[in-house]
């Protein structure tokens, strides 16, 4: 029996997590129908300061599923979001589902191009879509493809009338175009309508969650219900939820942390979260004073702008004990800086698309360890019902020893069943019921789990490994920054060498140099290692979920060694 059958994490595990859980059999509208006909009068969502009931949630998205029906859904369908997280997006979710349909959660910041090619790779019909992203970007696909129904909203349709609108709100209106649906005239006209009954079976695809396509086109990773709930049980233990606390939606509801972190979590747990359009730092602290918002699960650039907005100072965080990051390795440094200033110990998870969100998870109240030798804080211990290992980076096939670096794959419930449509793709990806993750890790003989870096992100330089992650976690003890992204650059001697790209903190723009960076980090790690070459910016790019694009920076070095 190989060290990864023994399962040595299970040690760690709290008295209150067990090693197995029976995977629930039940769908998100099974849970979410049983929550609305028993406590129909507590909040689902908050959306700014207007509060919307489980009942209401419940109601509508009959009322809309019915809609969806009548206007030509059929069992299998896909349906096509092109929202911000706003309760719409919520209460069409679960109107899908109940019509049967499939919902493809699309990044509305996405451009024709990149909006044409969802359509055509999902088969999807049908639109539920922000007036204004329709106007300036989903229009001409819609014509072009001959895509309809389209239902339109807007972010101010559930936005209290009364109140002033926030800056997150202020290019929204609430108009209607020709050739659409009006949200809010559906629910009105399908008042006292029941949709006709679908049976969802378990294995059956609720979302296709398209891939970031680092690796080729983006691909539909087909989350079934049951990875769904499974995972939202998941975070319900690991996080010991219950009826007091309310989650805040800092991710993306496109993405698959805002599915399963924040809306599938908040179902399962029977508590609500709070919705305000997009993450804003500012807006943020505001609604977790007025709400009092207890868990989160966000990107890591998140809890940073979080940390250095001058409203933390000023703001109740108090009841924000539960904060939990994924979605890219987190520095020690930013952890401890974190806790000093908001109070909040940041516990990391670990997971993909491809898992449904978490794989690894920390238990609440549980301190990770750091890696002696990498310095990287642990990702996390593998979920119930789980097993994850280390295999060599060639073949994917020898198991290796504790502490040594491999590709990390995972087999559990929550890893789906495949790629829509894209065989030779899941064939690769998932092999004999192992999902191959890409991400380069390693175990230790505890059973914590540590992410080195992506497979593509490695650095050569005289011949010598560097990870990127390794460089940043250096740069961020240095007091003045506030964000840095590491890429290997063409290097006529060494083959690469390490460039640094740093944002600094607002304090320290006028006073600190690459130089002093560079030297700061060479006194701090091998030669081979430091950043030879500096960069400050005034920020990193990055991806709408908070993950750094180092591809992009990639890119941009490519372009300049063009010219």
């Amino acid at each position: 029996m190989s060290i990864y059958d023994q399962k040595p994490w299970l040690k760690n595990y709290p008295p209150w997590i067990s090693s197995n859980y029976e995977v629930p059999q039940e769908n998100l509208v099974q849970i979410f129908k049983r929550l609305a006909s028993r406590s129909g009068s507590e909040p689902a969502i908050y959306y700014f300061n207007r509060l919307i009931s489980y009942g209401e949630v419940d109601k509508w998205s009959d009322n809309l599923a019915a809609a969806l029906q009548d206007l030509g859904l059929q069992k299998g369908e896909r349906v096509v979001f092109y929202m911000q997280n706003i309760p719409q997006f919520v209460i069409a979710q679960y109107a899908v589902w109940k019509a049967g349909g499939i919902v493809v959660p699309l990044n509305p910041m996405f451009k024709e191009k990149e909006l044409e090619y969802y359509f055509r790779d999902s088969g999807a019909k049908m639109l539920i879509t922000l007036g204004s992203t329709y106007e300036a970007v989903a229009k001409n696909v819609v014509e072009h493809l001959n895509i309809g129904p389209v239902i339109s909203t807007s972010g101010l349709d559930f936005f209290p009338p009364a109140e002033p609108v926030p800056k997150v709100l202020q290019d929204e209106t609430s108009r209607k175009f020709p050739g659409t649906f009006d949200f809010l005239d559906l629910l009105k006209q399908y008042e006292h309508r029941m949709p006709l009954p679908m049976l969802l079976a378990p294995q059956g695809p609720a979302y296709f969650t398209y891939t970031s396509g680092t690796t080729g086109p983006p691909k539909g990773a087909m989350n079934t219900h049951e990875n769904i709930v499974f995972n939202a049980l998941l975070y319900t233990i690991f996080l010991n939820l219950d009826f007091q606390d309310v989650i805040l939606g800092v991710a993306p509801l496109f993405h698959v942390t805002g599915q399963v972190a924040h809306l599938a979590c908040a179902a399962y747990a029977g508590i609500p979260v709070i919705l305000f359009f997009r993450f804003d730092p500012e807006e943020a602290l505001k609604l977790i004073e007025r709400w009092k918002a207890t868990m989160t699960v966000g990107s890591i650039t998140v809890f940073i702008s979080l940390m250095n907005h001058p409203d933390i100072k000023k703001r109740d965080f108090s009841t924000m004990k539960k904060v939990f990051s994924g979605g890219a390795p987190v520095s020690p440094a930013i952890v401890e800086n974190f806790e000093k200033t908001c109070g909040a110990y940041i516990h990391n998870i670990y997971g993909l698309t491809e898992t449904t969100s978490p794989s690894h998870l920390t238990p609440l109240g549980t301190r990770l360890p750091v890696d002696p030798v990498t310095g990287a804080l642990s990702v996390g211990l593998p979920a119930p019902n789980t097993i994850a290992k280390i295999v060599d980076l060639e073949k994917g096939e020898e198991e290796l020893p504790p502490g040594e670096v491999g590709e990390i794959v995972i087999k559990g419930p929550m890893v789906i069943p495949g790629y829509w449509n894209k065989p030779e793709e899941t064939a690769h990806a998932i092999r004999n019921g192992w999902l191959y993750t890409g991400d380069v890790g390693k175990m230790d003989e505890d059973g914590w789990f540590y992410i080195v870096d992506r497979k593509k992100d490695l650095i050569i330089v005289s011949g010598y490994k560097v990870w990127p992650r390794d460089v940043e976690d250096v740069l961020y003890q240095h007091p003045g920054v506030k964000e840095a992204a590491v890429i290997g650059v063409p290097d006529s001697y060494r083959g690469e060498t390490v460039k640094a790209f740093v944002a600094l903190k607002e304090d320290f723009k006028d006073r600190v140099t690459p130089e002093e960076l560079s030297n700061f980090c060479k006194k701090r790690m091998a030669a081979y290692k430091y950043p030879r070459i500096v960069e400050i910016v005034p920020e990193i790019p990055k991806t709408v979920t908070g993950k750094f694009l180092r591809r992009a920076l990639r890119e941009e070095e490519k372009a300049k060694s063009k010219k």
